[in-house]
Protein backbone atom coordinates (compact mmCIF):
# COMPACT_ATOMS: atom_id res chain seq x y z
CA UNK A 1 0.00 0.00 0.00
CA UNK A 2 0.82 3.59 -0.79
CA UNK A 3 -0.38 7.23 -0.62
CA UNK A 4 0.83 10.42 -0.94
CA UNK A 5 -0.40 13.78 -1.12
CA UNK A 6 1.34 17.45 -1.00
CA UNK A 7 -0.50 20.52 0.04
CA UNK A 8 0.53 23.81 -0.79
CA UNK A 9 -0.38 26.11 1.79
CA UNK A 10 -0.66 30.21 3.12
CA UNK A 11 1.92 30.76 5.43
CA UNK A 12 -0.87 31.48 7.93
CA UNK A 13 -1.81 29.60 11.22
CA UNK A 14 -4.90 28.23 10.33
CA UNK A 15 -2.82 26.39 7.39
CA UNK A 16 -1.09 24.07 10.33
CA UNK A 17 -4.71 22.59 11.83
CA UNK A 18 -5.37 21.79 8.00
CA UNK A 19 -2.21 19.94 7.27
CA UNK A 20 -2.86 18.09 10.54
CA UNK A 21 -6.29 16.41 9.93
CA UNK A 22 -5.54 15.25 7.38
CA UNK A 23 -2.77 13.84 8.24
CA UNK A 24 -4.87 12.47 10.72
CA UNK A 25 -8.25 11.12 8.46
CA UNK A 26 -5.31 9.79 6.10
CA UNK A 27 -3.71 7.75 8.32
CA UNK A 28 -6.89 6.66 10.26
CA UNK A 29 -8.64 5.42 7.01
CA UNK A 30 -5.30 3.30 6.46
CA UNK A 31 -5.32 2.16 9.68
CA UNK A 32 -2.52 3.37 11.64
CA UNK A 33 -2.30 2.50 15.27
CA UNK A 34 -3.74 6.05 16.79
CA UNK A 35 -0.49 6.29 18.73
CA UNK A 36 1.64 6.51 15.64
CA UNK A 37 -1.19 9.02 13.84
CA UNK A 38 -0.60 11.27 17.47
CA UNK A 39 3.20 11.33 17.03
CA UNK A 40 3.50 12.48 13.53
CA UNK A 41 0.68 14.90 13.66
CA UNK A 42 2.06 16.65 16.52
CA UNK A 43 5.33 16.98 14.74
CA UNK A 44 4.02 17.83 11.66
CA UNK A 45 2.30 20.44 13.56
CA UNK A 46 5.49 21.88 14.87
CA UNK A 47 7.19 22.06 11.12
CA UNK A 48 4.25 23.46 10.02
CA UNK A 49 4.39 26.20 12.87
CA UNK A 50 7.76 26.75 12.00
CA UNK A 51 7.35 27.06 8.10
CA UNK A 52 4.57 30.30 9.12
CA UNK A 53 6.45 31.58 11.75
CA UNK A 54 10.14 31.96 9.78
CA UNK A 55 9.71 30.41 6.08
CA UNK A 56 9.81 33.69 4.23
CA UNK A 57 10.17 37.08 4.18
CA UNK A 58 9.77 37.93 -0.10
CA UNK A 59 6.75 40.23 0.73
CA UNK A 60 3.28 39.98 -0.32
CA UNK A 61 2.49 37.32 -2.43
CA UNK A 62 5.82 36.45 -3.13
CA UNK A 63 7.21 32.95 -2.83
CA UNK A 64 7.43 33.34 0.81
CA UNK A 65 4.06 33.40 1.16
CA UNK A 66 3.31 29.82 1.16
CA UNK A 67 5.19 26.38 2.23
CA UNK A 68 4.69 22.71 1.29
CA UNK A 69 3.99 19.67 2.91
CA UNK A 70 4.09 16.24 1.26
CA UNK A 71 3.66 13.07 3.15
CA UNK A 72 3.87 9.72 1.88
CA UNK A 73 2.73 6.17 3.82
CA UNK A 74 4.93 3.82 1.91
CA UNK A 75 4.24 0.32 3.16
CA UNK A 76 5.55 -0.05 6.75
CA UNK A 77 7.08 3.85 6.96
CA UNK A 78 5.61 7.47 7.12
CA UNK A 79 8.07 9.99 5.38
CA UNK A 80 6.81 13.87 5.93
CA UNK A 81 8.29 16.74 4.29
CA UNK A 82 7.67 20.58 4.97
CA UNK A 83 9.72 22.79 2.71
CA UNK A 84 9.92 26.49 3.30
CA UNK A 85 11.64 29.80 0.91
CA UNK A 86 12.53 31.72 3.80
CA UNK A 87 16.05 31.96 5.21
CA UNK A 88 16.56 28.62 6.25
CA UNK A 89 17.80 27.27 9.51
CA UNK A 90 21.21 28.59 10.71
CA UNK A 91 23.92 25.46 11.22
CA UNK A 92 23.42 25.83 14.98
CA UNK A 93 19.44 25.60 14.95
CA UNK A 94 19.72 22.46 12.28
CA UNK A 95 21.85 20.60 14.94
CA UNK A 96 24.74 21.01 12.76
CA UNK A 97 27.07 18.12 12.10
CA UNK A 98 26.37 16.48 15.54
CA UNK A 99 22.40 16.59 14.36
CA UNK A 100 21.41 18.17 18.19
CA UNK A 101 19.46 20.77 18.14
CA UNK A 102 20.19 23.42 20.81
CA UNK A 103 17.59 23.11 23.85
CA UNK A 104 15.55 25.97 24.48
CA UNK A 105 16.14 28.68 27.49
CA UNK A 106 13.59 26.83 30.24
CA UNK A 107 11.79 30.27 30.56
CA UNK A 108 11.29 30.42 26.54
CA UNK A 109 7.83 30.12 24.96
CA UNK A 110 9.15 28.35 21.81
CA UNK A 111 12.49 26.98 20.62
CA UNK A 112 11.67 23.64 21.38
CA UNK A 113 9.94 22.32 18.03
CA UNK A 114 12.78 20.53 16.42
CA UNK A 115 13.82 19.15 19.96
CA UNK A 116 10.12 17.61 19.75
CA UNK A 117 10.47 15.97 16.53
CA UNK A 118 13.45 14.67 17.00
CA UNK A 119 11.64 13.07 19.79
CA UNK A 120 8.49 11.65 17.86
CA UNK A 121 10.28 10.69 14.65
CA UNK A 122 12.48 7.87 14.06
CA UNK A 123 14.84 9.41 11.47
CA UNK A 124 15.06 13.70 10.97
CA UNK A 125 16.78 15.18 8.59
CA UNK A 126 16.68 19.34 8.89
CA UNK A 127 18.15 21.56 6.10
CA UNK A 128 17.84 22.54 2.71
CA UNK A 129 17.68 22.03 -0.81
CA UNK A 130 21.33 22.95 -2.30
CA UNK A 131 20.75 26.17 -4.45
CA UNK A 132 17.56 26.76 -3.59
CA UNK A 133 16.41 29.43 -0.45
CA UNK A 134 14.40 27.98 2.18
CA UNK A 135 14.37 25.23 5.17
CA UNK A 136 13.57 21.42 4.79
CA UNK A 137 12.32 19.37 7.76
CA UNK A 138 11.49 15.79 7.00
CA UNK A 139 11.27 12.90 9.26
CA UNK A 140 9.45 9.62 9.39
CA UNK A 141 8.68 7.06 11.40
CA UNK A 142 7.51 3.18 11.29
CA UNK A 143 4.14 2.15 11.05
CA UNK A 144 2.11 -0.33 13.44
CA UNK A 145 -1.26 -0.72 12.70
CA UNK A 146 -4.80 -1.42 13.97
CA UNK A 147 -6.28 -4.83 14.18
CA UNK A 148 -8.04 -5.50 10.89
CA UNK A 149 -6.73 -2.35 9.69
CA UNK A 150 -8.56 -1.72 5.78
CA UNK A 151 -4.78 -0.83 3.95
CA UNK A 152 -2.48 -2.69 6.10
CA UNK A 153 0.62 -3.43 3.88
CA UNK A 154 1.62 -6.94 3.02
Amino acid sequence: MSIWWSLHLRREAASVPLARRLLIGTMETAGVDPDISFDLSVALSEACANAVEHGGDDGPGGPGEAYRVTAYLDGERCRIEVADTGPGFPAAAAGGPQGVARPAHPEAESGRGLCLIRELADHVHIGGTPGCAGAVVSFDKILKWRENAPLVAV
